[in-house]
């Protein structure tokens, strides 16, 4: 889970793990991981998150965090446009530190869609390169299984062809 501080990268995972939603924002410090076993195509595959804090001005996310990560989930915030620019650099730096990995696009926060800014430019260019992009709302648990069995789904899609 890769994206600015606040677009709802712990609410997604909370509502897809565990479905809890809460309105209380608490920052995530370094990064928590929590494990989710799915059956897709006759295949059993254990999701591991890392919910990674969120990039701001004060702090970026570090390349480590990144290393032995398969797929990953890019989250913005379309009420502040700023995530988007911040979600661009992301992607660019995973495919500068590690190559190119699958990722899906989640347009978060779903439920307040009448604030949502226009993300022009930035936003095809993301979904452009993304496996697929999903609007989401972890508060009204909207989108939330398919976006992460649409990550599931590129990582066996992805082994599938690296095993041939």
């Amino acid at each position: 889970m890769l994206g600015s501080f606040a677009v709802g990268k712990t609410s997604l995972v909370s509502q897809y793990v565990s479905s809890i939603f809460s309105d209380t924002y608490t920052t995530t410090i370094g990064v928590k991981i929590d494990k989710k076993s799915v059956d897709l195509d006759n295949q059993s595959l254990s999701l591991v998150l890392w919910d990674v804090y969120g990039e701001d001005n004060h702090q970026s996310v570090l390349p480590a965090y990144l290393r032995g990560m398969a797929g990953y989930i890019l989250v913005v915030d379309l009420t502040r446009p700023s995530t988007l620019s911040s979600a661009k650099s992301l992607q660019e730096m995973v495919d500068e530190k590690i190559g190119s990995k699958p990722f899906v696009l989640a347009l978060n926060k779903s439920d307040i869609k009448d604030k949502w800014i226009d993300g022009s430019d930035t936003l095809q260019a993301l979904n452009d390169l993304s496996v697929k992009t999903v609007e989401t709302s972890a508060k009204n648990d909207t989108g939330v299984n398919e976006l992460f069995e649409s990550l599931a789904l590129a990582l066996v899609s992805s082994s599938s062809k690296t095993s041939k």
